[in-house]
Parts: structure tokens; sequence; C-alpha cells
């Protein structure tokens, strides 16, 4: 009779069991570490609420009374936070620790969201966007040091990967939904009833990150200066190409939407529907991408990323059909190919004590060092529509060939 009802008992677990096993083993694939899932986690929960207005923003300042030259100032102003906040942000995290970190930027971006929601006039946009930008650039490099703590080298790609599909989700769904709400309530009060939704999701984001569970770890109490002295060569020769590629995106990145509307006239629609074919893209290829880069190694993608940099404004000027344009856009999303993989290499070569202080210094040298694209590819646009484009495929292709000769197969992988 005992046996009979271990029989019985075996069969009812045999199912649960069953199917823990197939979550630890997804789990597992997926490099779903505790950390690092709380913190890709409120990546998309926050995401989720900012790209609800975010890029509605120009016409809530128009709303507010401000001209198309204080709208163009707007961008340059984010652009800018988002350059000096990097290393600042790193900074925080390693003084204070990742959790910490996490709490204070949310609490300092939900601050900026009740600035922008009761700002009278549009000047008070500029206080709020200098909160926001909070979580938007300064938990940039916290994120870095989670993945860096928690994960070991072999899985850190996949890391990467989680974190920069929770990211990107939002940009495909959210601003659909804000479309709808703006289109029916108004500029102004859609934006408000966004904005309220966002301070919701900023609260759960708090709870969330409360659950990080990172012990504190030693700060190296070391300057800026110290920091750069302490990046390896191949991070050096990595920020090098990094910059070269991104002058690349820079120059053409806001002219895109020009090209296909005012010289390939399709309309806005059109160019939203090929926006999202490059997201999709960029999403199906993240967790092959970021698998295979663990195993590998991590050159091949970051080549393949870059390469797709230089051929997408390429193939945009290229495009004689609506099927080819298409095609670029795939392209375009293929450059996320080896983000996770050039990401993992950033922490790899990063010294422990100083993992978030090197990401945000990085990505300081590496913001700063492009700002000037933008309006360069503007000038070259009056030269002739396809001249930004064309000169920025073949900057694209130079830092690609720098990049695979300068680093060594051995130190990517």
């Amino acid at each position: 009779m005992d046996d009979a009802q271990g029989d019985l008992s075996d069969a009812a677990t045999a199912p649960s069991n069953g199917s823990a096993n197939f979550g630890a083993r997804v789990a597992d694939y997926l490099s779903l570490e505790r950390n690092v899932s709380l913190a890709s986690a409120a990546i998309f929960i926050l995401g989720l609420g900012e790209e609800l207005w975010k890029k509605f923003l120009p016409k809530y300042l128009e709303a507010l009374g401000a001209s198309a030259p204080i709208i163009g100032l707007f961008g340059t102003a984010e652009d800018f936070f988002d350059a000096i906040y990097q290393y600042p942000g790193g900074w925080l995290a390693d003084r204070v620790g990742r959790r910490r970190a996490f709490l204070t930027l949310v609490t300092v971006a939900a601050a900026g969201y009740v600035v922008y929601l009761f700002s009278p006039s549009w000047p008070f946009l500029f206080l709020g966007l200098a909160l926001v930008m909070a979580w938007q650039s300064m938990a940039s490099p916290a994120i870095f040091a989670v993945i860096g703590d928690s994960l070991p080298r072999e899985r850190r790609a996949m890391g990467f990967t989680l974190q920069s599909i929770l990211k990107r989700v939002p940009v495909v769904i959210a601003p659909i939904a804000g479309g709808v709400l703006i289109a029916r309530l108004g500029i102004a009060k859609g934006i408000h009833v966004a904005l309220l939704i966002t301070l919701i999701f900023a609260v759960a984001t708090l709870l969330l990150v409360r659950k990080i569970t990172l012990t504190a770890r030693a700060s190296e109490s070391i300057n800026i200066r110290g920091v750069w002295q302490t990046f390896h060569r191949v991070l050096k020769r990595l920020l090098v190409s990094d910059v070269i590629i991104r002058t690349c995106e820079g120059m053409t990145g806001v002219l895109t939407i020009l090209y296909v509307t005012n010289v390939l006239h399709y309309n806005v629609a059109i160019y939203g529907s090929l926006v999202a074919i490059q997201m999709v893209t960029s999403i199906i290829v993240y967790i092959p991408a970021g698998k295979i880069a663990d195993r590998i190694g991590r050159k091949p993608f970051v080549i393949a990323t870059f390469l797709s940099f230089a051929l997408f404004p390429l193939a945009t000027i290229f495009a004689s059909s609506f099927p080819l344009l298409v095609v670029a856009f795939v392209i375009g999303g293929l450059r996320e190919i080896g983000e996770p993989s050039r990401k993992a290499m950033i922490v790899d070569f990063a010294r422990e004590g100083l993992r978030a202080r090197s990401g945000g210094l990085y990505y300081l040298v590496r913001s700063l060092s492009i700002t000037p694209a933008a309006a360069v590819g503007g000038l070259l646009w009056k030269v002739a529509p396809e001249v930004p484009f064309v000169i920025a495929g073949v900057i694209g292709l130079i830092g690609t060939v720098v990049f695979a000769l300068t680093v060594e197969e051995r130190y990517a992988s």
C-alpha cells in the first residue's frame, strides 16, 4: 500500500517537477540571473511608461509656446545630458552600490515627470529634462555593472541580450498606445495622462529594484583620469572604432526620416512601419546572436554590427523600390546583432571595483566625440541629400576595418 501511495505521489509531482526543470533550463539558457532579471525588468517597466510620451515631446513643447529653434535646442540639451551624465552615474553606482543608485535615479527621474506634468510654459521642460535624464543616462553604467557583477564572462553577452530586448520592446508598442491616447485627448491632456501612468510605473520600478541583492563591493577611490589610465589597450581600441561607427550613425540618424519622406516620397505612416520592421529585426536576432557569441567569441558579431552600420545609409539611398527599402531597414535592424557582444567586452575589460565608472567614462567619451556628427550631416544635406549617406557609409566601413585590424580575436572571446 505504501509503495502504491509512493508511486501515486511521484506521478503527481512529476509534471510540476518537469515544469520547474523546463523553467530552470530556459532561465539558464537566457542567463536569467536574479539581479540581472530585476534590473532588466526595471528598464522595461519604466521604458514602457516613458515611451508613451517621449516621441511626442516636441509637440508638447510647441503646445507650451516653444518655437522650432527652441525645440531644436531641447534635442541638443538631451544629447548633452546623455553625454555628461554617464560618468556621474557610474561614480554613484560604484560609491553607494547598485541598488541604492537605482533607487536614487528612479526617484530623480520621477521628479522630472512631475515637472513635465505641471509645467506652465516650455522653459520648465528643460528643468524636467535635466531630472528625467537621470534614469535614461545615469542608470546605464549601473546596469552594465550589475551584469558584470552577476554573470561570469562567458554569459555576459546573453545578459546584455536580455537587457537590450527589454529596452527595445517598449519602443515598438508604447508609442502606438501613446499616439492613440494623444489623438483622443489632445496633445497636452494626452501627455498629462501618459505622465501619470509613467509615475505609477516609476513606483512599481522602485519596488522592483529594492529587491536587488548584490552585496556591496569595495570601490576604488580614483578620479576620472585614473579611471582612464586603467582602460585596457583593447578597450581603448574598441572605443576608437566605436566612435568612428557612431559618427557614421549620427551623421544620418536624424536625416533618414527626411530622406524617406521628402526624397523617396513615402508618408510618415510608412516610415513608422519601416522603423517597426527595423526594431523587430533587432529583437529577433538578439537571443541567437548573444548565445552564439558567448560560445565562439565576440569579434565576429561586433564586426557584423559595425558593417551593418556602414551599409544601412548606403542601402537606404540605393533603395529604388519599397521592397528594397524594407531590406535597407532590415539591415538597420541587424546593427544590433553584436551590441550585446560589444557591451560585454566593455565589462570584460573594466576593473572590478571600477565597472560602473569605466562604462560611464566609455560612453562619456563616445557621446561627446560624436556630438558634431548630426550638424555636419545637415550641412552635407544642403549639397545633395545623398551626400551625407554616402560619406557616412564610407566612415562606417573605415570604423569596421579599424576594429577588425586592431582588436585581436583572443581579446574578444
